[in-house]
């Protein structure tokens, strides 16, 4: 728990206090969303769990920006703001979810198409107990990492300071296997929404990017420690901490955006356990108990570069790779802040396909 609310703690500083030195004027706005729909069977065994149509309603306050920095000129001016949800899961056993986020807002087609994606923890009313509650196999722990996107058709001020919005809207709850089972939910959704601007003025947006064309980086070298702890699949087999020492180049290609080039070294105290508990357990397998846990990697990435903030996204493949866990291949995503020029810190996901296996704080440096 306490781990959760530390990354929680994390994104939510680097998202607000990343807009430090901006014009404290403009305006803001709440707006409230209810939404309906339906949980993706991503997983078979969660049939038994899909009872009726999730619904709930998200709260949020939006700051906008009207380009006092460069990085919202690029971005066509996003909002950022705070998201509080509830989502009723119509499901006994997998009780109700309430969620608290830290949100963008992008805009598309004249600002009448919004894309909003917002990060954060969620609180579970009704987590799996292996007696009292054995059929929550999605939720492992009260508290969990979630993920919503919204894609909504957006007019603000249709009557005075009230607006109306409406779309889509998936929201993600994971444990990242902090604890077992987490076999985690998806609800896809259909929203509408009501919006209040608390200001009536609207300042002008400026726009200067000319310093952009100019804009020329070296190759740039990178050295990354993360760190955290998880569980296998196998229900009480325990949490154990993992670390994973990462060493990569990357290359600005314009203001906006990196590619990369790395290799990753995991050292994973669950697949150590694993491989003794299924030695022991299923014999069948022929599994030496000494075989190696620790795995090495190679990936390729991308960087999204938002002010301080950026989004990184990696795809790899285990170039050492002795005990079969998951498959070959691995995928991560998550955000970093710059502390300054060189030093950075981390919160990632790392998965193999939808299956994920760790939240990864870290700390690195840009050399």
């Amino acid at each position: 728990m306490r781990v959760l609310l530390f990354i929680f703690f994390l994104l939510l500083c680097s998202v607000l206090f990343a807009q430090e030195n901006s014009n404290v004027g403009g305006s803001s706005y709440i707006d409230v969303n209810y939404f309906r729909g339906n949980i993706a069977l991503h997983n078979n065994s969660l049939l038994h769990l899909i009872s009726g149509h999730p619904e709930g309603t998200i709260l949020s306050w939006n700051k906008k920006t009207f380009g006092e920095q460069s990085w919202q000129q690029r971005y066509n001016y996003p909002d950022y703001g705070i998201s509080f949800s509830y989502q009723d899961l119509k499901n006994k056993a997998l009780g109700n979810n309430y969620g608290l986020y830290a949100h963008f807002n992008f805009y598309f087609f004249n600002r009448n198409l919004m894309f909003r994606i917002g990060q954060g923890i969620a609180y579970n009313t009704n987590p799996y107990d292996k007696f009292s509650n054995f059929k929550n196999i999605a939720f492992g722990s009260h508290f969990m990492s979630s993920t919503y996107v919204m894609l909504n058709y957006k007019k603000e001020r249709i009557i005075d300071r009230i607006g109306l919005q409406g779309g889509f809207s998936l929201l993600h709850y994971s444990n990242a296997n902090l604890k077992a089972p987490n076999t985690s939910v998806n609800s896809i959704t259909l929203n509408l929404g009501l919006i209040y601007n608390l200001d009536d003025q609207k300042p002008e947006y400026r726009y200067d990017l000319s310093d952009d064309e100019k804009f020329s980086q070296p190759v740039k070298y990178n050295i990354i420690f993360r760190s955290g702890v998880n569980e296998s699949d196998i229900v009480g087999s325990g949490q154990f901490p993992f670390y994973v020492l990462s060493a990569y180049a990357d290359k600005r290609l314009n203001r906006k955006t990196a590619v990369q080039l790395g290799t990753d070294f995991f050292f994973s105290n669950f697949l150590k356990e694993l491989i003794l508990y299924n030695a022991v357990a299923f014999s069948a397998l022929n599994i030496d108990p000494e075989t190696d846990y620790k795995r090495v990697g190679i990936f390729a990435g991308h960087e999204l570069f938002i002010n301080r903030i950026s989004i990184v996204t990696q795809f790899g493949y285990y170039i050492y790779y002795p005990f079969d866990f998951e498959g070959r291949t691995y995928q991560r995503i998550g955000l970093k802040y710059y502390i300054d020029d060189k030093w950075f810190t981390a919160l990632s996901l790392k998965s193999h396909a939808a299956k994920a296996e760790a939240v990864e704080l870290g700390i690195g440096i840009r050399l």
